[in-house]
């Protein structure tokens, strides 16, 4: 005579409710680990956002003109001109940097 706890009507939907409690958990866990990691990240300012509106502004973006078909495209461009912009900012930062470091090692010691 075989038991009622090893007879497929019990074990099985035993088995159905750990699998779906087991994937529950795993998910789970991927959910907290994203907002974590999201929650992390720097909330821009007011001031930040101004600031890089400004900046956008002078490489020529006009925010005011609003939909008119060119949006993506130029408000990319002038982007890529801002992104430009501060990468010679801090290649002339390094070239004084390092034009300092060569002065102070040329010169002869008394």
């Amino acid at each position: 005579m075989k038991s009622k706890y090893l007879s497929g009507s019990i074990v099985q939907p035993m088995l159905g409710s750990l699998i779906v409690s087991v994937t529950l958990m795993a998910t789970s866990g991927c959910v907290y680990a994203q907002t974590s990691t999201e929650s992390n990240k720097h909330q821009l300012t007011r001031a930040e956002v101004l600031h890089e509106l400004e900046e956008l502004e002078a490489v020529g973006y006009n925010p005011s003109q609003g939909d008119d078909g060119d949006y993506p495209a130029d408000l990319l461009a002038a982007e890529q001109k801002v992104a430009a912009k501060h990468q010679a900012e801090r290649n002339a930062l390094a070239g004084v940097g390092q034009a300092a470091q060569i002065k102070t090692t040329s010169q002869p010691s008394p």
